[in-house]
């Protein structure tokens, strides 16, 4: 059965004669005639009675319309999925800070996987002021960034990850109930230092003590840091998805401040306006996921 036939059969119905909808197909009204015909001679029967001058819809024709009406939305809706695939890139372009890198994109590429099984990945690091560069002149598709709301992006949060202060097995602190700001002070630190303004919030702890906390190491990467803790240079404070896997094992155990209650890293992903909204809407996704998981 022809969907041309169908389609024409539709549009007259709906447009309410022949040559409005030749007007609507951008055909001819004879050719409009000639795919009512073929499909009269398809299914065996009329569609339209001619009453005078006046040509009017079948009682089969009447019983056949909800079915070609579907069949059409159907066609149509294929359709148009298989155009929507042929236009997705083959090759998505992802921007990520370097904690993004070690610690959300391990686990968001097999997700990503089964939504885009066809696509392939391109995936660079960089500062958030260089990523949300690269997403403006279309270097990357999208980033994952430190929270920011740039007036020409789309932004939304995607993980918020807090940080708080984490100690080696067996420290004398996890016999404690309570530890105060001035016995960490003490204690020799690993300080991961990742230059966001929520690391000045961690300093601003100690401002008030007589004395300098006691920083042994101090270190813009995360895995260095959390790797030191682990072997018991020190302790210190980390977000938590870079320590994670740790926690699990009990080898790092994070402890509560209220001095610190509150402080965290949030990521943002960004992406210009309307553009990879399939890309854009899976990894928000994701990260409601991952906001419910206990890391």
């Amino acid at each position: 059965m022809n969907i041309e036939n169908i389609e024409a059969f539709v549009y007259v119905i709906h447009f309410g004669g022949f040559n409005k909808a030749a007007e609507a197909l951008f055909l001819s009204q004879p050719s409009v005639t000639a795919r009512i015909k073929s499909l009269e001679q398809e299914l065996n029967c009329k569609l339209f009675e001619r009453i005078g001058k006046q040509v009017q819809i079948s009682e089969d024709g009447k019983r056949f319309l909800p079915y070609a009406q579907q069949l059409l939305l159907v066609y149509k809706m294929g359709k148009l999925q298989i155009q929507h695939k042929k236009t997705m890139p083959n090759e998505y372009r992802i921007g990520c800070t370097v904690s993004a890198a070690n610690y959300v994109i391990p686990d968001l590429l097999p997700y990503l996987g089964d939504k885009f099984p066809s696509a392939s990945y391109k995936l660079v690091t960089g500062t958030t002021d260089d990523l949300i560069a690269k997403v403006l002149n279309k270097e990357v598709d999208i980033a994952f960034v430190r929270k920011s709301h740039h007036p020409s992006l789309h932004s939304v949060k995607f993980y918020v990850d807090p940080i708080l202060l984490y100690v080696y097995r067996d420290h004398p602190f996890l016999t404690q109930e309570r530890i105060t700001v001035e016995e960490v002070a003490q204690q020799p630190l690993v300080f991961f230092e990742c230059g966001s303004l929520d690391w000045l919030r961690i300093h601003r702890v100690f401002e008030s003590l007589e004395q300098p906390p006691n920083i042994r190491i101090q270190t813009d990467n995360s895995e260095m840091a959390r790797k030191l803790i682990c072997r018991k240079s020190g302790i210190g404070f980390m977000p938590g998805l870079s320590v994670r896997q740790e926690v699990a094992g009990g080898v790092l155990h994070p402890l509560q401040l209220p001095e610190t209650e509150g402080i965290a890293l949030q990521t943002n992903v960004v992406s210009l306006p309307g553009e990879h909204s399939e890309l854009f809407d899976a990894v928000a996704q994701f990260g409601k996921i991952i906001g419910t998981l206990d890391y």
